[in-house]
């Protein structure tokens, strides 16, 4: 029997926060994630691997992530924070002991354990390098390694078709840089997608319509293969939104934009076919898009019905200080922080077989009836990666039980999206509406009352990147002295802009998660954008900087240190314009 197709994909990103602070917020983001998702996942392969398991698995690791768990920065941070976390353990399990708790000081000794472990996995078996172990396992065609927008720039938003090009062209260039290669594929960040239509900036000053490029075509042309999309993208629908349950500020700000945000369901399109996407078919090859299967979405992201909600599993919200360790319990779906009950980790393992065995079943049947006969099918399971581990402490363990199970099936296997591609190929084009993830389908996440502001200074700094990129092709084509040191300054304001441009700052901003945070980096990067535009402008015209000048921008190399490869021509012109 010819077997149907099942692919974890999971979406790793996180902004740059490496250099910009600590605790609440900063590095200590990256920290967390490393510690419960990044190398537990890792280890996890390990383990697959040594036991001989058959299995795949699609990671997107998004180019801002790879620059901060690439260098050298993070490792003596990460391993600095590893220390901390275990002092923390032993004075915690210490404290407990003193008052006779002996439940918590149990679990305390865990908590020691698990990251002294986290770095020895760290350290011995991967040498402080979490990048070149995923890159082993690509290399034994386990795990396909795909990228994602620079920093994660909404691409639908952004106000140039220059801007998203050197989103997609930054980030297909750091992918070969890590990885050795060029990807296959590519998680847009928040799914977020725009086909090609005349487009007019949502906000600031008007200057009418102009024709835009469909963000496919961007992908065509820089040899991108295939993009995830959501449901109801391909099918129509009401959109379920990933977000929703998470954050209660967002609730309250979805209720004022709820209607209207429904469209006919196309019910011959199927989640379980990969479909070309051409918004200009006449000019680039098509580009694949897979869908997120909505059933098995909601199993796991439903704060009502997901597996992470289980009572019996560890609750990411309530934590003891200092240290911030947890050893509560989820309880039930509304317990408060007050009502959570001492974790008790032999109570786990039965719900983590419960869970995966419900998965793998919920798989099955869902698949079932193709085949030989029918037709091969592929269900595409995609997740933020930090959901596994961090979100949802057991998901690890409960990914690698569900990925052993499916290793035993004899009518679905766990596939590479470039895999299935190459051997199943779509037979069927078809066009996409605009929209993304995000709940309601469309942009309102990230574009509403509270962030309208930032695109305001987006916006401007995008088009003066453009203008100034477009002298220096001029000056570089005309031998121009000045040139070089034009560049290198030009440099520096495309690194800010990029990161101007990340999108969760205005995730952070409605979600009011980190709000003051996201608002002060966003403004930071479009003020360090404008300061080293400003010292361009003045290198191209003949003038000298101060020392001043020179050491702002020295700090600001330092700090911002993403991108080595990036170049300012990307801004200059559109490689192949709209017509």
């Amino acid at each position: 029997m010819r077997r149907n197709g099942f692919a974890f994909v999971l979406h790793g990103h996180l902004p740059f926060v490496l250099t910009h602070g600590r605790w609440p917020h900063g590095a200590d983001w990256v920290n967390e994630a490393a510690a419960e998702t990044y190398v537990p996942l890792l280890a996890m392969m390990g383990r697959l691997a040594e036991d001989g398991v058959r299995w795949k698995l699609n990671l997107d690791v998004s180019p801002v992530l790879a620059e901060q768990l690439g260098s050298e920065v993070f490792r003596r941070e990460f391993n600095s924070y590893l220390a901390t976390k275990i002092s923390h353990a032993g004075e915690n399990e210490a404290e407990f002991a003193k008052r006779g708790d002996s439940r918590l000081a149990s679990l305390a000794r865990i908590w020691k354990d698990y990251y002294g472990e986290i770095r020895r996995e760290f350290e011995d078996r991967w040498h402080g390098n979490i990048l070149a172990g995923f890159r082993y396992f690509e290399d034994r065609d386990d795990l396909e390694l795909m990228t994602c927008g620079a920093t994660h720039g909404y691409l639908p938003l952004l106000g140039r078709d220059t801007a998203v090009q050197a989103q997609v062209k930054q980030a297909v260039a750091a992918h070969v840089r890590h990885f050795g290669h060029a990807p296959k594929g590519i998680w847009l960040p928040e799914c977020a997608y725009r086909p090609r239509y005349p487009w007019k900036p949502p906000v600031g000053p008007s200057r009418g319509e102009f024709l835009r490029k469909g963000v496919d075509e961007f992908l065509s042309e820089n040899g991108l293969k295939y993009f995830i999309i959501d449901t109801h993208m391909l099918r129509g629908g009401q959109a379920v939104g990933i977000y929703l349950q998470r954050f209660g500020a967002l609730r309250e700000l979805w209720a004022r934009y709820e209607k209207g945000t429904e469209r006919p369901i196309e019910a011959e399109r199927s989640p379980h076919l990969p479909y070309w996407i051409a918004s200009n078919p006449e000019g680039h090859a098509p580009v694949a898009a897979f869908t997120r299967d909505p059933d098995t979405g909601i199993v796991v992201w439903s704060g009502e019905h997901g597996y992470p909600g289980d009572g019996n599993y560890l609750d990411f919200h309530k934590k003891h200080f200092p240290g911030g360790l947890r050893y509560w319990r989820v309880t039930h779906a509304k317990a408060d922080l007050g009502d959570k009950e001492v974790y008790e980790p032999t109570a786990v393992p039965g719900r983590i077989e419960e869970n995966a065995s419900h998965f793998v079943g919920l798989v099955r049947k869902l698949l079932a009836g193709y085949g030989q006969e029918g037709g091969r099918r592929i269900l595409a399971a995609p997740f933020d990666a930090e959901l596994y581990g961090h979100w949802w402490f057991e998901g690890v363990r409960w990914l690698e039980l569900v990925l052993r199970k499916m290793a035993e099936c004899d009518d679905v296997e766990a596939v590479r999206l470039g895999d299935w591609l190459e051997a199943q190929p779509p037979t069927e084009v078809v066009s996409l509406p605009e929209g993304s993830w995000g709940q309601g389908g469309f942009h309102w996440i990230w574009l509403n009352e509270a962030t309208t502001w930032t695109w305001e200074r987006i916006y401007p700094a995008e088009e003066r990147m453009e203008k100034l990129a477009a002298e220096l092709a001029g000056m570089e084509k005309g031998g121009d002295p000045k040139a070089g040191r034009f560049r290198d300054v030009l440099r520096q304001a495309a690194r800010e802009l990029l990161l101007l441009e990340s999108s969760d700052w205005q995730f952070l901003i409605s979600t009011w998660s980190a709000r003051d945070y996201a608002e002060m980096r966003l403004a930071n990067h479009a003020t360090d954008f404008n300061f080293a535009a400003d010292l361009a402008e003045k290198v191209a015209r003949g003038g000298e900087p101060s020392g001043d000048e020179w050491g702002r921008l020295a700090e600001m190399r330092e700090r911002d240190f993403v991108f080595p490869d990036i170049d300012p021509l990307w801004w200059s012109r559109v490689e192949y314009p709209a017509a």
